[in-house]
């Protein structure tokens, strides 16, 4: 894969020779906020990545002062009347956005400092497959303060990540997490210095170019189906599989074990 430079203006790739690639979120004036444009742009971007069979990891950061600070509320306000009819169209460019994101065979690391809230900054966050946060970094969903509901997969996406009750309050309460706190959680792999994020990435995405990537993709693509999955889906697959155990010898072990108050001894049979 030849080294290039593909600049749209607000979404700026870069595809290095190593099989890594960096994809920066370029609206700094306006926190990489996001607009029709930009999510267009962004979608642009993803295919590109999609089309490079050498890719082994995409790195997504942002330029300026924050990750992503979410839709551009000054560009949102502005159309009025108008503005279902426009959310409809930026939502649509987001959900397949993000869902570029998942099925894309590389490795995804989002590397955050700054805010990253609402449906773009904390919605791409969940739909990384890594994060690395620097220590300053905030993170909030935002929606609901702004009378609006998640987005970016986000109602499905939060709560496989961190539980449903703290996905609840995140949402309903919007509370601003630190980044300690968000690797507490679980929302983010690790915590860096400020100074030391960029290389934290590059360590990691250096890592995962040295892996097998059909593995790391057939790995990473069963991982996000087991998420997109809704409960009534998996409850047929629960039922089977808990039928199939009671009639092995470990479960009327485990039974007796229970009964007798003892520790049991399983022998996988």
């Amino acid at each position: 894969m030849t080294r290039k430079l593909i600049d749209s203006g607000m979404t700026l790739l870069d595809l290095e020779d190593n099989g890594v690639a960096h994809l920066t979120l370029n609206r700094p004036e306006a926190a990489n906020g996001m607009s029709v444009p930009f999510l267009r742009s962004l979608y642009d971007a993803l295919m590109i990545c999609h089309g490079e069979p050498a890719l082994r990891v995409l790195v997504v950061s942002g330029a300026g002062a924050n990750f992503c600070a979410g839709g551009d509320i000054k560009d949102f306000a502005s159309k009025g009347e108008a503005l279902p009819d426009y959310l409809r169209e930026a939502t649509s460019w987001l959900q397949i956005s993000v869902g570029a994101l998942m099925r894309l065979n590389a490795p995804v690391i989002a590397a955050v400092h700054g805010f990253a809230a609402g449906g773009g900054g904390f919605g791409l966050v969940c739909a990384a497959d890594l994060v690395v946060a620097a220590e300053s970094a905030k993170f909030l969903p935002g929606a609901t303060r702004a009378g609006m509901a998640p987005d970016a997969g986000v109602s499905v996406t939060l709560s496989r990540l961190i539980g449903l009750h703290r996905a609840m309050e995140l949402v309903l309460l919007n509370p601003t997490l630190t980044a300690a706190r968000a690797y507490e959680i679980g929302l983010v792999n690790k915590v860096v210095p400020d100074e030391e994020l960029h290389a934290a990435a590059d360590e990691l995405a250096t890592t995962l170019a040295d892996g097998a990537p059909l593995a790391l993709a057939a790995s990473k693509r069963l991982l996000w189906d087991g998420v997109g999955r809704s409960v009534e889906a998996a409850l047929p697959d629960e039922a089977r599989t808990v039928s199939e155990l009671s009639g092995t010898a470990d479960s009327r072990e485990g039974l007796a074990a229970v009964i007798e108050r003892r520790a049991p001894k399983f022998t996988g049979r």
